[in-house]
């Protein structure tokens, strides 16, 4: 298997955690920079967020992300089961 086949089926393994921050950003026109500026959170950190590209995210980035913008946790980021997970669980009971 391909580098780049083996990295979309790893992005599509983390899809069942979505981070909703580029939305978020759209709809209250502020920018990647001004966030980072104002919640002291590095740019690099908040651009993997934006992109969905992060692999962990602190508890204290998730706080000041959620104060500045003035949303819920739950508006930030979403858990949605994988399907043939949800399936199969089902099927054992």
């Amino acid at each position: 298997m391909g580098c780049m086949v083996l990295e979309s089926i790893a992005k599509e393994q983390w899809r069942m955690i979505r981070i909703f921050l580029s939305s978020i950003l759209g709809e209250k026109r502020i920018t990647q920079a001004e966030l980072s500026r104002e919640t002291g959170i590095r740019p690099n950190t908040i651009n993997e967020l934006y992109h969905e590209y992060a692999e962990r995210v602190t508890l204290k980035h998730l706080d000041a992300i959620c104060k500045y913008l003035n949303v819920e946790l739950s508006d930030l980021i979403r858990y949605f089961p994988d399907e043939s997970e949800e399936a199969e669980a089902n099927r054992r009971k």
